[in-house]
C-alpha cells in the first residue's frame, strides 16, 4: 500500500524544508518495499513561490483526502502567514485521521496555531524558540533537539534538521538499515539523533555571552592544552571560584562541560571526514585516552566513534 506524504506550502516557504525531506522519501521508496506518493499542497493550489524564487506546483488542501504523513514546511517569513486559517483548519481536521503530523523549522508555528502542540514536547529553529514558547504556552518547548516525536506529532529544528526527521520517519516505515542506506546515498551523516543539538557547540555555548566568547574561541583552537578550571581562570584573569561561577551563569554550562563539548565536536569532524584511527583522534582533540572519548561520544551522540564512521561508508546506490 502506498503511503501518501503531503507537504504544506505557502508563499515564501523555505524550499529545502520541502525538497530535502521529499528526497529522503523518494530514495527510500526506491531502496525498500515501502511505496511513497509525495504531494505538494497549499490553501489555494497552483504555483507557490518559495523565498528563493523557485515556484512549486501544488494541489488544493482537501480535508476529504487521506494522508499517512503531513509535513508543514518553514519560512523566515512565517510570522506574516500565521493568520492562514485554511491551513490551521486543515491540520485540525486531518489530526483525526493522519498517522503523523510533522513540521520542519518554523512550520511548528502552524501546528501551534491549530492547537496540536498543546501538552506536547516540541522544537523549532533555535532562533525562534522563545517565540514558540509564547505562541504555544501549553507546549513543552525543547531548545536542544534536532527533532522531537511526541505521539503523532513530530517537530524538527532549523532547515536541514527536517532531513534528519525524515530519515527517522523512514526508519519507522522501512527499518534502520534502509534509512542508513538513504543517508549514505545522500552523503549525509546517518542520522543525527533527535536529541543532538541543532547548532555547533561553539555557537551554542557562546550564544548570549560576550564575556567569554574570545576565551571559547581560544579553547577551540587549543584543545590539547591544559584546559582545567585553574588554567582557564588564570587566562581569564579571575579566581577559579569566580570564573567557574561566572562562566556557568553566562553559558548555562560548567567550564568542564564546555571543554568536553568542543573536544567532542572536533573529534566528530575527524571521525566523519578522515580515516585517522580513533586512538589518534582522542589525543588530537585533548582526551586523555580513547576510552574517555568513546564514553563521551556515546553520551552525546548515542553511538560509538567506530559506528559513526561505519555509517559514513560509501553509498550503496546512486540515483543521479
Amino acid at each position: 500500500m502506498r503511503k501518501k506524504i503531503g507537504f504544506i506550502l505557502y508563499p515564501d516557504f523555505q524550499i529545502v524544508d520541502a525538497t530535502g525531506p521529499a528526497a529522503v522519501f523518494e530514495i527510500g521508496g526506491v531502496m525498500s518495499t515501502v511505496s511513497y506518493e509525495i504531494a505538494m499542497l497549499s490553501d489555494r493550489g497552483g504555483l507557490v513561490r518559495s523565498s528563493s524564487g523557485i515556484a512549486v506546483e501544488t494541489a488544493l488542501l482537501d480535508a476529504r483526502e487521506s494522508f499517512d504523513t503531513l509535513i508543514v514546511v518553514g519560512s523566515a517569513y512565517y510570522r506574516e502567514r500565521l493568520d492562514n486559517t485554511p491551513i490551521a483548519d486543515f491540520l485540525r481536521q486531518q489530526a483525526r485521521q493522519t498517522r503523523r503530523l510533522c513540521s520542519v523549522c518554523t512550520g511548528a508555528f502552524f501546528l501551534a496555531e491549530a492547537g496540536l502542540l498543546a501538552g506536547r514536547r516540541a522544537t523549532t529553529h533555535w532562533q525562534d524558540l522563545g517565540h514558540l514558547e509564547t505562541r504555544a504556552p501549553d507546549a513543552e518547548i525543547e531548545s536542544d533537539a534536532v527533532y522531537i516525536r511526541d505521539g503523532q506529532v513530530w517537530t524538527s529544528g532549523g532547515i536541514t534538521a527536517g532531513i534528519d526527521m525524515a530519515l527517522a520517519l523512514l526508519a519507522e516505515d522501512a527499518g534502520e538499515a534502509v534509512a542508513q542506506s538513504v543517508a549514505q546515498t545522500m552523503v549525509l551523516y546517518y542520522h543525527r539523533p533527535g536529541g543532538q543539538s541543532q547548532i555547533s557547540s561553539l555557537v551554542q555555548i557562546s550564544h548570549g555571552t560576550d564575556r567569554f566568547s574570545s576565551l571559547l574561541g581560544w579553547i577551540r583552537a587549543h584543545l590539547t592544552d591544559d584546559l582545567s578550571i585553574d588554567a582557564l581562570a588564570t587566562r581569564a584573569g579571575m579566581s577559579a571560584r569566580n570564573f567557574s561561577r561566572s562562566f556557568k551563569t553566562e553559558t548555562s554550562m560548567s567550564p568542564a562541560k564546555a571543554v568536553e563539548a568542543l573536544r567532542l565536536e572536533a573529534a566528530r569532524e575527524r571521525v566523519i571526514n578522515s580515516k585517522t584511527p580513533i586512538e589518534l583522534i582522542a589525543g588530537q582533540v585533548g582526551f586523555a585516552d580513547p576510552e574517555r572519548l568513546r564514553r563521551a561520544f556515546n553520551r552525546a551522540y548515542g553511538l560509538s566513534p567506530q559506528k559513526m564512521r561505519q555509517s559514513m561508508g560509501h553509498p550503496l546506490h546512486r540515483l543521479d
